[in-house]
């Protein structure tokens, strides 16, 4: 498929997980990618895969929850590239913790690199795309926005997102721009590794146990997720805006 020829998109957090993930889907099917993360040589091996299959991409570091950084990061990418048509809003860490016992410092910390780095991306991102009147924005929140254990500063940045996604549908709809989310289960990542050896588990026992609690009996893939991501950024989904797509293997 080519859906994203003459396409740019960037993906931020796209060195691991599922952003390199949607960077390869995104590439393969014909867009040249700004590949960002925090610093450009965490980015760069994303970016070699990317070239070595023929595809286009170049590096970027950028600390995603710095507004000015990002300004200055997306005018280097369109002066590489000559514009963008694509974000993927997918940065993101956890700090996970029971509330009583979460540092201020934790709160603050998982809100601006998962939320708040969505706000400084978009609006940026948002200048370039309503001025050529076309865009598409996928932000990437989690089943964890419906509450879960450990979690209250993860959950309240992605159910934020799941706001600030249904806000933006609204206002940067008039000129033809889609805004959507994602929201993984479990998905099979170093960040969901990292929750397991926090729990004292392995990764492989933490998904089984999680294999068993998920009607698909099975965790998912970044791959999966990076398809669903690429159907919203695509002209398939141009009447689709405003939604937040659960994939979780039909969890409840």
């Amino acid at each position: 498929m080519s859906r994203f020829t003459d396409k740019i998109a960037v993906v931020t957090g796209a060195a691991q997980g599922i952003g390199a993930a949607t960077a390869h889907r995104l590439a393969e099917e014909g867009a040249a990618i700004a590949v960002v993360d925090l610093s450009a040589d965490r980015a760069q091996a994303t970016v070699d895969a990317i070239t070595a299959r023929g595809g286009k991409a170049r590096a970027y570091g950028c600390d995603v929850s710095d507004y000015g950084a990002v300004e200055a990061t997306f005018e280097q990418i369109v002066a590489d590239f000559g514009t963008l048509h694509i974000l993927v809003n997918n940065a993101g860490i956890t700090r996970d913790n029971l509330f009583f016992k979460m540092p201020k410092s934790d709160w603050d910390t998982v809100l601006a690199v998962n939320l708040t780095s969505a706000y400084n991306c978009s609006q940026v991102a948002q200048r370039y795309l309503t001025r050529q009147r076309y865009g598409k924005i996928v932000s990437l929140s989690s089943r964890s926005a419906l509450g879960n254990r450990g979690q209250a500063n993860y959950a309240a940045a992605k159910a934020g997102i799941q706001g600030l996604t249904a806000t933006l549908a609204i206002e940067l709809g008039p000129f033809n721009i889609n805004v959507n989310a994602v929201a993984p289960g479990y998905i099979a990542t170093p960040m969901t590794a990292a929750t397991a050896e926090r729990v004292g588990s392995d990764a492989e026992e933490h998904q089984r146990l999680a294999a068993e609690r998920t009607p698909l009996r099975r965790v998912g893939q970044p791959e999966e997720v990076a398809s669903v991501v690429a159907f919203l950024a695509s002209e398939d989904a141009s009447y689709v805006s405003g939604q937040t797509l659960y994939i979780n293997g039909g969890a409840r």
